[in-house]
């Protein structure tokens, strides 16, 4: 009996079509909803205007500590009893924080969606917050903290924040916070956060098969007894990228690795430039085939690999351009580095690139839409970023009709090599000499 089969071909591709998307206003609050047929499983997402950009300064990390709190028992049960609740509907809770919102996730059998939604308003709306468990919570999270920060790379993404945000408050220090932020956050901080930013009803988020599913239950599941309007929108931080480079260094003694952070700022995340941009960095540095890690990784073999990327919120950008590299080829490598990104700006891409460019980030596209999950997620940006419901059925055909001459002109627009914030994370002794042919250097105190 043989074991050997024949290799399956792969079948005819099929188009790719987002979701119909539905909205219910009801009991205050807005359900969006994607309709997944056949789809068991659904998933429900609270979305709540309580990001960590409301953290008072010196507090960075409230939000953080309150997300990892809502398991803790709520009002009504005790932690043991609320899991117990969650395990009898088959569900999980899934709470998150980010720059642009608070996040209570669930995810259930569809035929037990409502009760489950109603579990996570319970804790979102009224969780225990005893003091000693806000008090635990906070210290697991220093110590996690404490942990991460020992190792390369944290330091240097606050260095390089605070240089980029620098006049601007909340979004120059750290999206989690610092050990020290983190450490100085108080029950009373913590308390106060959620009175102020957790009881409106903000948006739920829905994904799965809507044939059983009430919307308007779920509405009611969501946002009984919440009060407030929303809240308007703050504008964008706006575009101000420096006209001379600037070097940062943090200093590591005895590091046999300088850890980089490169960037400047770019657009908020509802530019009208998003496809040809992401197209431009996918070129430069997205991808195992991008410019940049062929030329440090394959032919320099200064690391084991470097990326360049935008990352976008609802309030700001920045490109960024991270790696690890030998301590003894520091200077090489951020001088290959800057000169690919000066290439890119200057000569834009080629058609043989862009081909594998489009197809990645089309195919990525199709796949990562593939669960309720990633599914509610995507409906998150809709509402966090103002996108229109038909965003998704466009996004996949522009990423593949992009032209070379827009995502040159893009490259062109928003990469400005000149006015790079450069952080090294490293061996001072070692280095510090050879970072002064990049710009203006300083040294951090994270």
């Amino acid at each position: 009996m043989s074991l050997v089969t024949t290799r399956p071909e792969p079948g005819t591709a099929r188009p790719y079509a987002f979701p119909a998307v539905r909205r219910v206003t009801a009991h205050g609050g807005t359900v969006i909803a994607a309709h997944l047929p056949g789809q068991v499983l659904a998933t429900a997402v609270l979305l709540l205007d309580a990001s960590a950009a409301r953290e008072a300064a010196g507090r960075e990390g409230t939000a953080t500590v309150l997300a990892k709190c809502l398991e803790e028992g709520t009002r009504q049960r005790d932690s043991a009893a609320y899991a117990l609740a969650l395990e009898g509907l088959g569900a999980e809770l899934v709470p998150s924080v980010d720059w642009d919102a608070f996040r209570v996730g669930v995810s259930a059998p569809a035929p037990r969606l409502a009760g489950a939604v109603r579990l996570a308003a319970e804790a979102a709306r009224t969780p225990k917050l005893d003091p000693a468990d806000v008090s635990r919570v906070r210290d697991d999270e220093v110590t996690a903290l404490r942990m991460d920060w020992a190792q390369p790379g944290p330091r240097a993404d606050a260095a390089l924040r605070g240089d980029l945000f620098a006049a601007d408050g909340r979004y120059s220090r750290p999206l989690h916070g610092d050990p020290t932020s983190v450490a100085a956050v108080t029950v009373d901080d913590v308390l106060a956060f959620h009175q102020q930013w957790m009881l409106r009803p903000g948006v739920l988020l829905v994904a799965g098969d809507l044939d059983g599913l009430d919307l308007a239950e779920l509405a009611e599941a969501a946002f009984a007894g919440t009060t407030g309007q929303a809240l308007d929108l703050d504008a964008p931080l706006g575009l101000a990228v420096p006209e001379r480079p600037h070097v940062i260094l943090v200093d590591r003694p005895g590091s046999v690795q300088s850890t980089l952070r490169i960037g400047h700022r770019a657009p908020e995340r509802a530019t009208p430039d998003y496809v040809p941009m992401t197209l431009a960095a996918t070129v430069l540095g997205g991808a195992f085939t991008s410019r940049l890690n062929h030329l440090i990784r394959e032919v320099k073999g200064y690391t084991y690999g470097i990326r360049g990327s935008y990352a976008m919120t609802r309030r700001a950008g920045r490109f960024e351009v991270a790696a690890g590299v030998q301590t003894a080829v520091t200077g090489p490598a951020i001088r290959d580095t800057l000169g690919e990104i000066r290439r890119t700006q200057q000569d834009g891409v080629t058609e043989a690139e862009l081909a594998v460019a489009r197809s990645w980030r089309a195919g990525q596209l199709s796949v990562e839409m593939q669960t309720p999950g990633a599914i509610a997620g995507a409906l998150a940006s809709l509402v966090v970023h103002g996108l229109p419901d038909d965003y998704y059925e466009t996004l996949r055909r522009e990423y593949l009709e992009a032209t070379v001459e827009q995502v040159s002109a893009a490259a062109g627009r928003y990469l400005a090599v000149d006015g790079l914030t450069l952080v090294v994370e490293g061996d001072g002794a070692t280095i510090r000499e050879e970072l002064a042919e990049f710009g203006e250097l300083t040294e951090a105190t994270v």
